[in-house]
């Protein structure tokens, strides 16, 4: 398990104790956090998820692979720690990660 730190664009903070093997996004929906719509429900087949990783975490949380690449061409205000959180599969090095949700969600 890994305590996520969830921002909405606002600011307001939502910490979640998220399982190992479930995505940022299923810590977000699974406890109501506001600004992830994840419309596709974790199918990698919108961009409804989109979260900016963390500068001090990319290179935890990893790369995106081409299919995520190609989704991320569809959010709004692209940034360069974009990641789909439905992509990004949470394990106990995650403790303490932190994701910023965008403005408005594609």
């Amino acid at each position: 398990m890994a305590k996520i730190t969830y921002i909405e664009y606002d600011g307001t903070l939502h910490e979640i104790d998220v399982p190992s093997g479930w995505t940022i996004m299923e810590g977000a929906i699974n406890n109501n956090v506001p600004g992830i719509e994840a419309e596709c429900g974790g199918a990698c087949s919108c961009a409804t998820c989109h979260v900016y990783v963390d500068p001090g975490w990319v290179d935890i949380t990893g790369t995106a692979e081409d299919i995520e690449k190609g989704m991320l061409e569809c959010a709004l205000d692209l940034g360069e720690t974009s990641r789909l959180s439905c992509q990004i599969e949470v394990n106990d090095t995650f403790d303490g990660l932190v994701v910023r949700m965008p403005k408005l969600q594609a």
